[in-house]
């Protein structure tokens, strides 16, 4: 089987890394077109990939059509990928705000169409990705579920639920980051260093991650666990709550929630 990616950008090029350097494909089943020449040379020079001088030459090639241009390149490309759809292909597309029933529309009903969601750990192998389908069936799920297992984890989601996930899956990572970064400052105001703040901070968000997935206690529980009475912790705990913690978590979802509905209402015409 043969997979073609439209669009060489930075999650691309994670999924093509994942693919390649997992063993579980072959680059010369892989083929890439990308506006950017250098980026196309670039992924042709570092895995050894097939390129494709058009969508035409490269849909004509590959069993497996992943769309991987930003939003607001779909005008440009959906075009030239309707026109050149086979029975056999496979459409994946990775934009987010671009629901299945535009696809379906754009591309025809009939065509086995897959929304998945990466996020940026991709180019560590450590995405949380979520797909969903309508026509899919259980051989092509398997490819799908194959393909971005190779750069993380992937569950199958309802369409209905991917506003919520494109939140708290995909741009949560940079809600972490934020708070990483924010707790090793605090650290440096008292005086360590930046370079171990960050590895400690980091290093007790990723252990307190596992915590929550391999224990089977609430993360309440896991809290109140750390929180001794009348000791140190549950002061911060405390002062998170106060100071509208967990309400600014909430506002932050609620907002990035929202901007994925609009640009999902901006492409019905």
């Amino acid at each position: 089987m043969k997979f073609g990616f439209i669009g060489l950008g930075n999650m691309a090029n994670a999924i093509i890394n994942g693919m390649i350097t997992s063993g579980q494909f072959n680059a010369t089943d892989v083929y890439g077109i990308n506006r950017s020449i250098e980026k196309t040379e670039a992924l042709i020079s570092q895995y050894g990939i097939q390129t494709a001088d058009s969508i035409e030459h490269l849909m004509s090639q590959v069993d497996v059509v992943i769309i991987a241009v930003k939003p607001q390149m779909f005008d440009q490309v959906i075009p030239a990928i309707q026109q050149n759809l086979k029975s056999n292909h496979i459409v994946i597309s990775i934009a987010a705000g671009k629901s299945l029933d535009y696809l379906h529309r754009e591309l025809g009903a009939q065509t086995p169409i897959f929304r998945v969601m990466p996020n940026i750990n991709s180019t560590i192998g450590a995405s949380t990705s979520c797909f969903s389908t309508i026509i899919g069936n259980d051989e092509q799920k398997a490819i799908v579920e194959k393909l971005f297992a190779t750069v993380g984890t992937i569950d199958e989601l309802p369409e209905e639920l991917f506003s919520i996930f494109t939140t708290i899956g995909c741009a949560s990572p940079a809600f972490t980051y934020l708070y990483i970064d924010s707790l090793a400052r605090a650290a440096v105001r008292e005086g360590m260093p930046k370079d171990m703040a960050l590895k400690i901070a980091a290093s007790s968000v990723l252990g307190s991650a596992k915590m929550v997935l391999q224990s089977d206690s609430h993360p309440w529980q896991l809290i109140d666990q750390v929180c001794s009475p009348g000791g140190t912790t549950i002061q911060g705990v405390t002062s998170l709550q106060v100071n509208h913690f967990e309400s600014t978590i909430y506002e932050a979802v609620d907002a990035v929630t929202n901007r994925d509905t609009v640009l999902q209402k901006q492409t019905v015409k």
